[in-house]
């Protein structure tokens, strides 16, 4: 059986920055019949509910987890350590219950997979994946965001 990863605001849960979530009920529907797990990693980092938004400054989340880049929040505030430590136990998750694919929230410092902001906080994206999407990905996870999978749902069906 396929076993997904999924952002935990994507099923839900209130654990955006600004303590809302991005609820798609396809996606909770995967978490309900037991075909998937959540996580945060910002939360799971150490970061609280709500929090400062942040983004990456100096590159992608490749370039935050090679020493290269980092995670700063609108306060100037460098939170680089909670998004690489909950980009790792996102890893083990992933890694323990046998994840086959993983769906993270668009656009995420930490979850993006295929635009994130560019780090001036002016609403700009680049191309680019933040630091969890950046792990998983170098670890051989396919990482969709949650319109790529729910398009993906669409084309099978």
């Amino acid at each position: 059986m396929v076993k997904y990863l999924i952002s935990a605001c994507l099923v839900g849960q209130q654990v955006r920055y600004d303590g809302q979530d991005c609820l798609e009920a396809k996606l909770n529907a995967l978490i309900e019949n037991g075909q998937a797990i959540c996580v945060c990693p910002e939360v799971i980092g150490g970061l609280s509910i709500p929090r400062r938004p942040a983004e990456i400054m100096g590159g992608d989340g490749a370039d935050v987890l090679a020493g290269r880049a980092k995670v700063i929040d609108t306060a100037g505030v460098d939170v680089t350590e909670a998004f690489i430590n909950g980009a790792q136990v996102a890893l083990k998750l992933a890694q323990d219950h046998h994840v086959s694919h993983v769906i993270l929230k668009a656009n995420s410092p930490s979850c993006g997979s295929q635009l994130i902001y560019d780090g001036s906080f002016s609403g700009q994206k680049i191309v680019g994946n933040g630091v969890t999407a950046a792990l998983l990905k170098q670890h051989g996870f396919q990482v969709w965001t949650e319109q790529v999978f729910l398009d993906h749902l669409k084309e099978v069906s």
